[in-house]
This record gives structure tokens, C-alpha cells and sequence, in this order.
């Protein structure tokens, strides 16, 4: 396998963001502050959609240039999939959520729910990046070092506060500091593992690439739009967006310039 520490790297970079968030708790005496979390989400947002449109989607199509005037065709399928697809991961998480409260009744059956709503939303995550390493091992078209890396940052600096908003609540309704984070750290373990599963099906993954990247893109803009874009704009401050501009160019002139 081509650019192996590289790739290892890579698939553990969002799992180290879960797991920094999840170590607030060792530090944090509440909540996290709001205008951190909205500087974070601004530059997370930035990255994520300078990462989908240059990492993944202009990969995509590239790679279909072999179908003509149609080549942006496995890229609009793909997309909407990975658009779908979230969504119907976040119907069902309310869903879930609602069914704990009628059986437990209690603000821990809540947490419970939020903790596995967390861990559902990391997979395709997960995925997303076994997907372009998988194909930059694979010498796959014009997948780049660069934007391979981006993505996986970008992950990662939307998980960090996932990781907190599951360590410091379990924290308050009194488990111990060290279970608190246990959760937050393995509410993120199955990113690198459904990563790393993806890189073992690298001989389906990589004929299929232009689908899956762009899947890949649908999910990581679908993420955007519905929970970093409006949380970045509470209260319509000023920091989120400057943020959300200092992440897009940055990773775009890293994906250009060490792609």
C-alpha cells in the first residue's frame, strides 16, 4: 500500500478531534464557550466544503471524463445520495431520541440517545476518508496527498465539540470524569475503523470512485448546511463567518498547492 503512515495518519486525525473534545472535560467547569464554538464551526465548515469541492467532487468528475459531456453524471448521483443518506440518518436519530425518553423519562436516557445519534453520524464520516485514501493509495486519478489531509482535518475540527457535548453532560449528571471522556473518545472510535474497513475493500472502493467520492461530498456539504452553518450564525456575530472564510481559502490553497 502506497502512503502508508500518510494513510494511517489520516484515518486516526478525526479520531484524535472527538477525542480532544471529550478531554474538556478534564478542564471545562461547564459548557464550552459559545463564541469558541462558533469560530470552530465556521472554520470546520470552510475547510469541509473547500475539501468536498477540491478533494472530492472535481476528483469525481475527473474521473469520469472518459463518459464526455455526461461526466458529471456519477458525481450528481453520488452527491444527492450522500445527501439522502444523512438525512435519513438524522430522521432517525430524533426518532430514537424520543423512544428513550418515553421508556427512561431521564435526562441520562437523552444523553444515551445523543451519544449513539454521535457515534451513527461518525461512520459515514469515517467512510468519507477510507474512501480517498483508498483511492490515493490506489493511485486512483487525481486524488492528491493534499486534500486527502484536508478532509481529515476538516473532520476533525467538527468533532471536537461533538466529543464535548457528550463528555461534559454525562460529567454533570454525575459519572466521573474518566468514564465521561471514555464515551466521548469511543463515540469516535468507528470513524478510523469504518476508515480502515473501507481501505480493505480498496478493490470495490476504487472502480467505484467517482460515486464514492462524490457520496463523500454529499454528506460532508450536508453536514455544513444543516450544523455548522447555523451554529456558526448564532446571534449572527461576525467570528463565525471570518472563520468560515480563513478555513475555505486556507484549505484550498492546501489542496492546490500540495495536491
Amino acid at each position: 500500500m502506497y502512503y502508508f503512515w500518510e494513510t494511517a495518519l489520516g484515518l486516526a486525525v478525526p479520531f484524535f478531534g472527538t477525542a480532544l473534545g471529550a478531554s474538556c472535560v478534564f478542564f471545562q467547569k461547564g459548557n464550552l464557550n459559545e463564541r469558541l464554538q462558533r469560530a470552530l464551526a465556521g472554520f470546520a465548515a470552510g475547510v469541509m466544503l473547500a475539501a468536498s469541492i477540491w478533494s472530492l467532487l472535481i476528483p469525481a468528475i475527473e474521473e469520469s471524463a472518459h463518459l464526455g459531456r455526461f461526466a458529471f453524471l456519477p458525481a450528481v448521483v453520488g452527491f444527492l445520495a450522500g445527501v439522502f443518506f444523512l438525512f435519513a440518518l438524522d430522521r432517525l436519530s430524533p426518532r430514537l431520541e424520543k423512544k428513550a425518553k418515553n421508556y427512561s423519562g431521564s435526562r441520562m436516557g437523552k444523553i444515551a440517545m445523543t451519544v449513539f445519534a454521535v457515534t451513527l453520524h461518525n461512520i459515514p464520516e469515517g467512510m468519507a476518508v477510507g474512501v480517498i485514501y483508498a483511492g490515493l493509495s490506489e493511485g486512483a486519478g487525481d486524488v492528491a496527498l493534499g486534500g486527502a489531509f484536508a478532509l481529515a482535518l476538516g473532520i476533525a475540527i467538527q468533532n471536537f465539540p461533538e466529543g464535548a457535548i457528550i463528555s461534559l453532560p454525562l460529567h454533570a449528571e454525575g459519572v466521573g470524569k474518566g468514564k465521561a471522556f471514555l464515551f466521548g473518545v469511543l463515540s469516535g472510535a468507528v470513524e478510523p475503523l469504518f476508515g480502515f474497513l473501507t481501505l480493505l475493500a480498496s478493490g470495490l472502493v476504487v472502480p467505484a470512485m467517482p460515486y464514492l467520492l462524490s457520496f463523500a461530498a454529499g454528506a460532508m456539504i450536508d453536514v455544513v448546511v444543516e450544523e455548522l452553518i447555523p451554529e456558526m450564525q448564532v446571534e449572527r456575530r461576525f467570528d463565525g463567518i471570518l472563520c468560515f472564510s480563513f478555513g475555505f481559502v486556507l484549505m484550498m490553497a492546501l489542496d492546490v498547492a500540495l495536491g
